[in-house]
């Protein structure tokens, strides 16, 4: 960063995003309908993001989609559960802005921009009280990303691909005035704005950031976007930014050998988790993300969650799971010893852990780990396995802002015109990955997003009418 003025900059607008998945196309329509002027710079020559690498569940709480299947659901019973989730430990006002937004964000991207949501309503998940995730037809974020980004072009937003920001130029008083990028060309550009939106991702593609902030995580796979690579970060310590929650993150388990995500719901269903010597080592509803690194501590960092066809159900209607299965990963027997052969695992060890999770959903027994299986009756052959092993998606800790998305210093004052969304600024997981519920990374991303449209807009115009 260089301290610099309007002037030097080849063109101005009045809204410059940086990074387009959810986050900056969510901030980019928001500060259309508005009226700004808008600039997305994108580094890759197709915009995917972390986006495209989700199953585009969207979690929106009172929504007329909940409405018509007669879910009753509302901001607060939204801020209930992401309160829960943390133990207390997230931003309360920033969680609150986000559960409130929520609703709202899924109708107007469905209703007013043209991108396609259902309610998700065949599976709860871990910390949900309510059904409330909205995905696209395919259940691919691939969708979603490609929805926002046609919606995005069809307002006027300006999406510059193949533009790799190099540093921003600010005045004495830390307002940004202009970034400067290289385009698809090779060329050096200056652009001018009122105001910047970063939405480049978090840190999770930075080796070195991982093992400084979520040293548990060092040996997972990354399953993040590359340009996750803490930029914003970087950026944010140049002009006297706040950091908050750099420990969070959301884990996941993938495939051991293709390295694709493995739905949960396998596991919600009643699946559980074993070591390679066939037992269970833990709570596996406790949640997804805290579970990688339950797995990456266990002896050769993989286990193999167990379930049947009953369990496979839910999971058949994910496109990712069909690649899973497509990768030859899935492990199928008519009964446990085969299953074990297959898996290389103790067959009476794997047995005993097959009959103890039937007493435990008989209720003959309680589970030490704490989990409840009732509700689940046991697994029947057509048994399966898969084995997976623990993986990082995307961190959760960022640029501190408040409940507009504007970046904050770190003595608590707003910088003049600086907005973050998404991977870029703190989530609403508290400090570590324990504190992430389902969704928590798109939520954050779009309702944020539009909040940092919206807010950076309105910065904008009145820095034009003053000048």
């Amino acid at each position: 960063m260089r301290l610099a003025s309007a002037a030097e900059a080849e063109r101005s607008v009045d809204v410059v995003v940086v990074g387009a998945g959810a986050a900056g196309l969510c901030a980019a329509l928001s500060a259309r309908d508005a009226g700004a002027r808008v600039v997305v710079l994108e580094r890759d020559a197709k915009p995917a993001g972390n986006t495209a690498l989700t199953l585009g569940m969207l979690p929106g709480a009172g929504t007329r989609f909940q409405r018509e299947a007669g879910i009753e659901d509302s901001p607060d019973l939204f801020l209930a559960d992401i309160v829960k989730k943390a133990k207390g430990k997230t931003e309360e006002a920033l969680a609150r802005a986000v559960a409130e937004a929520s609703g709202p964000a899924v109708e107007w991207l469905n209703d007013a921009h043209g991108v396609a949501f259902e309610l998700l309503s065949d599976i709860l998940y871990p910390g949900h009280s309510r059904h409330r995730y909205h995905v696209p037809k395919s259940r691919t974020g691939v969708e979603m990303e490609e929805g926002l980004l046609a919606a995005a072009r069809r307002a006027g937003a300006e999406i510059v691909t193949s533009a790799r920001v190099e540093g921003l130029e600010a005045d004495e008083t830390g307002r940004v005035v202009a970034v400067r990028y290289t385009d698809r060309d090779g060329q050096n550009v200056t652009l001018g704005c009122g105001a910047l939106v970063l939405a480049t991702g978090g840190y999770g593609a930075d080796p070195a950031l991982v093992k400084r902030h979520i040293p548990e995580m060092s040996d997972a796979v990354y399953c993040g976007h590359d340009g996750s690579d803490g930029i914003a970060l970087a950026f944010g310590e140049q002009l006297g930014a706040g950091f908050a929650d750099l420990g969070a993150y959301q884990g996941h388990c993938v495939a051991a050998g293709p390295a694709l995500p493995v739905t949960w719901a396998l596991v919600i269903r009643g699946g559980f988790q074993v070591n390679r010597e066939g037992r269970r080592f833990s709570n596996e509803m406790r949640g997804y993300s805290e579970q990688a690194s339950a797995v990456l501590a266990e002896p050769g960092g993989t286990v193999f969650t167990v379930y049947d066809a009953r369990c496979e159900e839910p999971a058949l209607t994910f496109a990712d799971y069909h690649r899973v299965m497509e990768a030859g990963a899935v492990l199928e027997a008519d009964d446990i010893e085969g299953l074990a052969a297959k898996a290389g695992l103790p067959a009476a060890a794997l047995k005993e852990s097959f009959l103890a999770v039937s007493a435990y959903g008989s209720g003959e027994s309680a589970d030490p780990f704490g989990r409840d299986f009732s509700g689940n009756p046991p697994l029947r052959p057509h048994f399966k396995a898969v084995e997976v092993k623990g993986a990082l998606f995307h961190t959760q800790g960022g640029l501190a802002v408040d409940t507009g998305a504007r970046v904050m210093r770190a003595g608590g004052t707003a910088l003049p015109n600086l907005f973050a969304a998404g991977g870029a600024a703190r989530g609403i997981s508290g400090p570590s990955s324990d504190g992430y519920l389902g969704g928590n990374g798109l939520v954050t991303a779009v309702a944020l997003g539009r909040l940092a449209g919206a807010s950076a807009a309105e910065i904008a115009s009145q820095h034009k009418r003053e000048s």
